[in-house]
């Protein structure tokens, strides 16, 4: 899909940060017979629309891993998934952002394992709005991405008795992030 450069409505010009309460980083991927589904309880991301094409950047402390059987999640943060020891952070950079009404097209550079490789996330973007408290701006945007997680390294699989991998290569990023104009 893509989405051409509009006129309609712009973002206003400022700093746009992240407001964690109300934002959330999480993936998906095939497993066996379903989806497994997990996230980070640790990101920040900001939105530069201070002159030209705006500009979103964000992190991802991968030991904030949401987990909670311990042996699981220390196996995805070893070495054969993320090597959170040699590589705690993740990291998206954009390199061109469009808007079409409601909908955006953002792509940039993903760094992971320390690998970077170009990703594009489609989504939808809201606002600007004010807040019910105060006079804060807020802005939404929710991006999703599809990509080949052994392109970043994270080559860990184990095969069916009847052959074929047990873990798929796609993986989907989903980030719902909501963002308030710094003044």
């Amino acid at each position: 899909m893509s989405i051409a450069t509009t006129v309609t409505p712009a973002i206003p010009a400022g700093i746009w940060k992240l407001d964690a309460v109300h934002s959330s980083a999480r993936y998906s991927v095939t497993y066996i017979a379903g989806r497994f589904r997990s996230g980070f309880a640790s990101f920040d991301a900001t939105l530069d629309a201070t002159g030209g094409e705006p500009r979103l950047e964000g992190t991802i402390d991968v030991s904030s891993l949401t987990i909670d059987l311990e042996p699981f999640r220390n196996h995805l943060l070893g070495e054969e998934f993320f090597d959170a020891e040699r590589h705690p952070e993740l990291r998206f950079v954009s390199t061109a952002f469009r808007r079409d009404g409601d909908r955006v097209e953002v792509e940039g550079d993903l760094t992971l394992r320390g690998v970077t490789k170009p990703v594009t996330a489609t989504g939808a973007i809201t606002g600007p709005t004010g807040v019910p408290f105060g006079d804060a701006k807020a802005l939404g945007l929710r991006l999703e991405a599809v990509l080949d997680r052994t392109s970043f390294g994270l080559d860990w699989n184990a095969d069916f008795p009847a052959g074929g991998p047990a873990l798929a290569r796609e993986v989907r990023l989903e980030i719902d992030l909501q963002l308030q104009l710094q003044e």
